[in-house]
Parts: structure tokens; C-alpha cells; sequence
């Protein structure tokens, strides 16, 4: 593969040892195939981020550590190469750990790993459990700064979280329903990646409260455990349908939204009410296609950037501006998407 890096930059990037990246690249052998692909990798995130290198003052390497389907940590990576430019002078390298599904002693690995090896910082979006709470902690006493995204580990050493207030969105997102539904009868299905993840848990929770005081008649069946993949969320769904015939409307908590619809259609059944989370690839095609009602969304590129100022701060690279706010929640129809989302590419 042509490159015009030295192998300790690559290696840096990797998070590899020097003499691994060099057998990776000249083909010496003893590299496993996962391993040529993570030194592939760090070379195209080189290449991404060269416009960079102009500027000036500190460099700060930030690792991005995330369970979450493709089409999420894609938006991740997107959001913050787009915002690199606006960190000006400072030099941001980012480093992308992420995986669709996985058990928790992975995640440890890869957050002890950065531990080990040493980085500016950490933004993490991983399940709320005993083991992902204790490595958080073992990162920050090495040094490591750590920023929650999307979903908080409130109980960790992280030194803040980055996201929307999940249970005021939860009850928007009942708002919504119960004022489109109106006086159609009908009950309402919740679809949970995984229930680990306290920022769905929270949506939930906010929904299922909303929901329970302004629609106390409709019933509110679940599917969770799903991941948010598609291969998985199909079957779940398909049965919550079979299993009850008066499902009428969704709140996607955690995605997985194009093979909800598919269950509905394999039955022949409408769905009058869609409301999911972010502006990915397949919400932004399903919303341009009227087959979701509407999109809680909020502004990435803005979270990332602030991601990556309060770990700057936590370098005394910026002054203190007080503490984080979530970010705003918007309301996103057919008719008032954002420039940025409405050039994407429908992908076939």
C-alpha cells in the first residue's frame, strides 16, 4: 500500500508497535490479518486527516472508542474530521476503536490498551457496566481524560458527557405520538439496541412516563437486545407484530429502523407513526421518503467539536467556560432537514 508516512507515524496511529507496522508493510510475516487491516486503516485516517498538518500549536492524539452499528460511528468519524479545521492552532489526530457488538471484556481491552500506551484523551460511547466503569476509572488515574458520548457513565471517573437530555427526548418523542395519533386507537412499540446503554434506557424512560400520563390506554410493547443491526432487529420485530396485531406506531430508541419497516411490510401492516434518533444514512433516506415521521436529531459535529475542547481544557490548552449543556433537540420532518443532510447520497 503507497504512503508518505514513516512507520513511527503510522505505528503512533495504529497504536502499534513500530516493528509490527513494519512486518505488516513489508510483509515479513508473524502479522495477523486484523492487524494488517488495523495498519491499512491507520494510514487512511493519515490521509484524511493531512490537511491538518498546516496548522500550528499543540498536537493532541484523541482516541474514539464506540460500540454502535456502522452507520453510527461512520457519522461519528465524519462529524469530527469535518470539525478538525475548527480546532485551530491546535493539531487533533484521532484514533477510531469500533465495534457493532461485542462483550464487555473487549471494550476493557481496548481502554486498558490506551491506558498502556498512552493518549490525550478518550471519547467513549459504550454500555453502562461494572467492568467498562472500572477501566474508565484505570484510564483517568493513568492520565486519560475521558468524554461520554451520546450515552454517560454517570458512575465512572469521566470527566464529562457529551449528548442530548435522553429522557426529554424520550418525552418529545411521546409528544409527537400521542398528537399524531391523536384519537386512533392503536399501541406502541419501543425498539431497544440493548438495554445496558443508559442514554436508551433513559430515553425509554422518558417516553414510557410521558406516555403513561397523556396516552394511559394505549399498551406499550418492546423489542430490545437487538444491537440496532438490522439482520437482528427483523425477526425481533416481525414476532412483537405477530404477537400483537394493534401496533400502530414506533419510537426507535436505538435504530435498526430500515428492518422495522420491512417486518411491517412483510405483514402488510401501515405504520402511522415513525419517530427515531440521528440523521445517519438510513434515516436521512427513510425521512426524505416520508417512511419516518420525523428524526429526533442533534448536531454531531457540534458535540464532537465540544468533545474535544474540554479535553483540551483538561490539558490547560484552553480556558474553563463552565460546565457542559446538553445539546439541543431538534425536530426533524421531510420539510426542515439540515443543508448537510440533504445532500446526502441515497445509497442503493
Amino acid at each position: 500500500m503507497r504512503h508518505r508516512y514513516t512507520i513511527k507515524e503510522i505505528a503512533r496511529q495504529a497504536g502499534l508497535s513500530t516493528a509490527t507496522v513494519d512486518r505488516a508493510l513489508n510483509q515479513r510475516g508473524n502479522v495477523t490479518e486484523s492487524t494488517v487491516r488495523e495498519v491499512h486503516e491507520a494510514i487512511k485516517d493519515l490521509d484524511r486527516q493531512q490537511s491538518q498538518v498546516r496548522l500550528g500549536g499543540r498536537t493532541f492524539m484523541i482516541d474514539i472508542v464506540m460500540q454502535t452499528p456502522e452507520r453510527f460511528s461512520s457519522a461519528v468519524r465524519d462529524a469530527l474530521e469535518a470539525e478538525l479545521p475548527s480546532l485551530h492552532p491546535a493539531l487533533v489526530r484521532s484514533r477510531f476503536h469500533f465495534r457493532e457488538t461485542c462483550p464487555p471484556h473487549e471494550l476493557v481491552g481496548a481502554l486498558d490498551g490506551i491506558a498502556k500506551r498512552g493518549s490525550q484523551g478518550v471519547i467513549l460511547k459504550a454500555p453502562d457496566e461494572p467492568q467498562i466503569t472500572a477501566a474508565v476509572g484505570r484510564l483517568v488515574a493513568a492520565g486519560v481524560p475521558v468524554v461520554t458520548l451520546v450515552t454517560d457513565l454517570p458512575h465512572s471517573a469521566r470527566l464529562a458527557y457529551v449528548g442530548i437530555d435522553n429522557r426529554a427526548a424520550g418525552a418529545t418523542a411521546a409528544y409527537l405520538i400521542g398528537r399524531w395519533l391523536g384519537d386512533r386507537p392503536g399501541n406502541v412499540l419501543t425498539t431497544v439496541s440493548r438495554g445496558s446503554f443508559r442514554g436508551e434506557e433513559e430515553r425509554e424512560m422518558g417516553f414510557r412516563s410521558a406516555m403513561r400520563l397523556a396516552e394511559p390506554r394505549r399498551f406499550l410493547a418492546e423489542v430490545t437486545d437487538s444491537d440496532g443491526l438490522d439482520a437482528t432487529q427483523y425477526d425481533l420485530v416481525l414476532e412483537a407484530l405477530k404477537r400483537d396485531q394493534d401496533i400502530v406506531a414506533v419510537y426507535s430508541v436505538g435504530g435498526g429502523n430500515l428492518a422495522t419497516l420491512d417486518a411491517f411490510e412483510a405483514l402488510g401492516r401501515e405504520c402511522s407513526v415513525f419517530i427515531a434518533h440521528d440523521l445517519d444514512h438510513d434515516n436521512t433516506r427513510l425521512l426524505r421518503e416520508r417512511r419516518l415521521s420525523a428524526v429526533l436529531h442533534h448536531d454531531l459535529r457540534q458535540d464532537m467539536r465540544r468533545a474535544c475542547q474540554i479535553i483540551m481544557r483538561a490539558h490547560q490548552a484552553l480556558p474553563d467556560d463552565g460546565p457542559s449543556l446538553p445539546s439541543a433537540i431538534q425536530v426533524v420532518t421531510p420539510f426542515n432537514m439540515p443543508p448537510d443532510a440533504v445532500t446526502v447520497p441515497v445509497l442503493d
